[in-house]
């Protein structure tokens, strides 16, 4: 299990013969690591369906896919007991990734105000300022929310709902009204774990000293 930073959990890490629950954290060709880069390969191609094309039809399978397939190799991970270092990096990369991409795309295409983007896009640029924490005290990131996690689905969703409203079938209404429902509770509750783990963040500053490293 990764943590929101693309860390993993205290209970994922590798013991020190370099193996992780019975399977050598260094894997590459497992199948949740499959899906993940079969996910990446699809960045490219739903910018190109939404931006170039506007097979709005198309671009909303291949989200649905994509979130689909998140879903699907976060499990097999622990049900095949194929957790391994790259994973860890990996999923959570392609999640951001498709996140910005996803957000700058919609922007574009006049689907969501810029200013969500930036509160998104912001958001996950001050976390990642706030590892540095935790990294000058030898300390690991702070454990995952997963009311973060539930945010981050529910914005994903959101994509698939306004892409289903720009849709010329019987569920176009429906699809721009739940999709917008989704994204600004999603985007409330990303905003609102984001200050949970800022406010940990300082308080690991203010209650911990660095750590002094020596020169090497």
């Amino acid at each position: 299990m990764t943590t929101e930073s693309g860390t993993t959990e205290p209970e994922e890490r590798a013991d020190t013969d370099g193996a992780t629950g019975g399977v050598f954290d260094d894997r590459i060709l497992t199948v949740p690591n499959v899906l993940s880069f079969v996910r990446l390969l699809g960045v490219p191609v739903f910018l190109w369906l939404l931006l170039v094309e506007h097979a709005d039809g198309w671009a909303f399978v291949l989200a649905f896919a994509s979130g689909l397939t998140d879903f699907l190799d976060g499990k097999l991970a622990r049900l095949l007991d194929q957790s391994s270092r790259l994973g860890a990096l990996l999923d959570p990369f392609v999640d951001r990734l498709y996140l910005v991409t996803t957000l700058a795309a919609f922007v574009i295409r006049g689907l969501i105000p810029w200013w969500v983007a930036v509160i998104l896009v912001g958001r996950d640029l001050i976390l990642t300022l706030t590892l540095s924490v935790y990294k000058r005290r030898d300390l690991p990131p702070p454990d995952v929310i997963y009311l973060g996690k539930a945010a981050t689905f529910a914005l994903m969703s959101a994509f698939v709902w306004l892409l289903a409203g720009e849709m010329d079938w019987a569920l176009d209404g429906f699809g721009r009204a739940f999709g917008g429902a989704l994204l600004v509770w999603g985007t409330a509750v990303y905003v609102w774990t984001g200050l949970l783990y800022t406010g940990k963040a300082i308080a690991v500053a203010r209650s911990i000293p660095a750590v002094a490293h020596r020169p090497t």
